[in-house]
């Protein structure tokens, strides 16, 4: 009956660990917007006899692909996650599944989550989905250590699941996709330099530079998010002037754009953890926001 229990332990311990490996709540995240961006395509319904069947692969193939760039993010930075409190306990990193298990992981799930894209939707959308995870985890995680472009360079695998959505429904990527992918790489800015920000003590002990000043936490990161935050304005009215929104969308989309421009003024004006913690949690609701006014105006 003892070693039962502990089999039973040692399994629900491992799939505790394969879920930490695949971080559930960025992943679930990105494929979030690239199953939005997905319904958000026009004449959705014409293109796919079960849309409701689509989404799901396209939901599932995404997160496979995102969570084999995470893990391998994961394998990678093994030795500097073990440094810094808040990821010392990963998997990889705290000794509980080996590199190579890790590296195991990571190619199944790639592998298996591109061929879902490819055979299900397009070999565009796989492809753009093999070039995410490649520059996500063999471009960015490497240079976070080199310089803070890094961010930059970043901002595109972390964008590009609003266009890999949008070329799941529509493989001619028209202009639709373009703006979505916008939209979610400007908003990356200010979304990530707050939490580098906020952790800048325990990223500087590990060696990342993020920050777009060298001196860390200052007015002119600060004033960086403030011009990001802004950019987001104007292209947030693009929907509505190529008729893929209305009124209503326009009008929430404009309020919430405002709204982080006002939360990165704040951070420039009082230059506080809490203001960029502010940043983080509001960046958060702002794009299920956007997204979803955006889908309300389509049906």
């Amino acid at each position: 009956m003892s070693s039962d229990i502990n089999s039973s332990l040692n399994i629900g311990n491992k799939i505790k660990d394969y879920l930490k490996l695949i971080k559930p709540s960025l992943s679930i995240m990105v494929v979030f917007s690239s199953v939005l961006s997905f319904l958000l395509v026009p004449e959705l319904r014409e293109k796919f006899v079960n849309p409701l069947q689509m989404t799901i692969l396209l939901a599932l193939g995404g997160l496979l692909v995102t969570g084999s760039a995470n893990a391998i993010n994961q394998v990678v930075e093994k030795n500097t996650d073990a440094i810094m409190k808040r990821t010392s306990n990963r998997p990889v990193a705290a000794g509980r599944m080996s590199v190579t298990e890790g590296w195991i992981f990571a190619v199944i799930t790639g592998t298996a989550g591109i061929f879902i894209l490819g055979y299900f939707f397009n070999w565009q959308s796989a492809g753009l989905a093999f070039f995410s995870l490649f520059l996500y985890a063999f471009i960015y995680t490497p240079l976070k250590k080199v310089n803070a472009i890094a961010v930059l360079v970043g901002a595109f695998p972390g964008a590009l699941p609003c266009l890999i959505g949008w070329a799941a429904g529509d493989e001619k990527l028209s202009i639709g996709g373009w703006v979505l992918f916008a939209l979610q790489f400007l908003w990356q800015f200010p979304h990530f330099w707050a939490i580098a920000w906020i952790a800048h003590k325990d990223y500087s002990l590990a060696g990342f530079k993020l920050l777009p000043s060298e001196k860390g936490p200052t007015k002119f990161t600060a004033l960086q998010a403030v011009i990001y935050s802004l950019l987001l304005i104007p292209v947030g009215v693009i929907p509505y002037f190529i008729g893929m929104s209305g009124l209503v969308s326009l009008i929430i989309v404009t309020v919430a754009n405002l709204f982080m421009v006002l939360q990165c003024v704040r951070l420039y004006r009082d230059m506080e953890v809490k203001s960029a913690r502010r940043i983080m949690f509001s960046s958060y609701i702002y794009l299920p926001v956007i997204l979803l006014a955006l889908l309300f105006d389509k049906l």
